[in-house]
């Protein structure tokens, strides 16, 4: 059941010099709006003092808890520690540099509605190209893979009611993906176009790596497209094989000079062979994911928790 009106889950890592102003402009809309709150703060095992600012905050304001996990998960697995511990009737979710505007927060509770999601839809991002180009590639993905609707933008500012948060944490595997686990519980989604901004202070901590695994997670999680493509490829690769074979016994059967030379044998081996490993590796990595998750991996692991006094969830 819900025990405040709503709560924000907030992840945490190398923003220790965010934190002070997040949480002033939090408070001071949240404040406004005369409802019952509650800030969860969950940190990622940030290598800075991101954990001792937090500890800071929640002897200053009485409505921010602290979650400190014991390693680094990641940024999903974090969102979900912070959602098995909040108890909002609308939870916000959002990242802590202030890029998402605190002041935005009533825009997106009046977006619901009838529905059960609200996102924030950025027209224009204050974020280098790559990110943007993760962002758009990560999005086409979803079309495929969670049948996102072309003109929803996941964005990782958003508003879920408490009934789909209840339906999400439910879902207990290593690899969580908070955007494909909300389309598996609801199609009911809106958008509300805001401004997006530049980061507060320090650097982000998107790169190449972050943006693979993100894309891994939602192809091999929620689909079994990736297992298709790869038979698809190696049957229109066997089919390619075939013509070229008949092709070449044609010309000796006419009398005719075969193309000679290593170079096209390498060229078609090399090209058989990459499309063979890429089969083999996306068996792997769903054979990977099943082993992973019938041994039990934790999503996170909680070391502590101050603040609200809530019974904290640990798994």
């Amino acid at each position: 059941m819900a025990n405040v009106d709503i709560s924000v889950v907030i992840p945490v890592y190398k923003s220790q010099d965010c934190l002070d102003e997040l949480a002033k402009r939090l408070t001071d809309v949240l404040e406004n709006l005369g409802k019952t709150y509650e800030i969860v703060l969950v940190n990622d095992c940030s290598p800075d003092d991101s954990w001792k600012k937090i500890v800071e905050l929640c002897g200053i304001y009485d409505k921010i808890k602290g979650i400190n996990l014991r390693r680094n998960f990641g940024q999903d697995c974090a969102i979900m520690a912070g959602l098995n511990n909040s108890s909002g009737r609308y939870v916000i979710i959002m990242d802590d540099d202030l890029q998402h505007d605190p002041a935005d927060i009533p825009t997106l509770i009046d977006g619901l509605n009838d529905y059960d999601v609200c996102y924030a839809l950025f027209r224009s991002k204050k974020q280098s190209w790559f990110k943007n180009f993760g962002s758009w590639f990560n999005g086409k993905v979803a079309e495929i893979v969670i049948k996102k609707p072309k003109e929803i933008y996941l964005s990782p500012f958003k508003v879920v009611k408490r009934e789909v948060i209840d339906e999400v944490i439910k879902y207990d595997g290593p690899y969580p993906y908070i955007d494909g686990l909300i389309f598996r519980t609801t199609r009911k989604i809106n958008q509300v176009e805001v401004e997006h901004h530049e980061r507060y202070a320090g650097r982000g901590n998107y790169n190449l790596i972050k943006s693979i695994r993100v894309w891994m997670r939602l192809a091999t999680n929620f689909s079994i497209f990736p297992l298709r493509a790869a038979s698809i490829l190696g049957f229109i690769s066997s089919i390619f094989g075939f013509l070229s074979a008949l092709y070449l016994i044609i010309l000796y059967l006419t009398g005719k000079r075969g193309p000679l030379g290593w170079a096209s044998l390498i060229i078609t081996v090399l090209f058989m062979g990459g499309i063979q490993l890429i089969a083999v590796g996306t068996v792997g990595e769903y054979l990977g994911r099943l082993f992973i998750f019938y041994n039990k991996e934790p999503q996170f692991i909680i070391k502590d928790i101050i603040g609200k006094s809530e019974s904290p969830k640990n798994e």
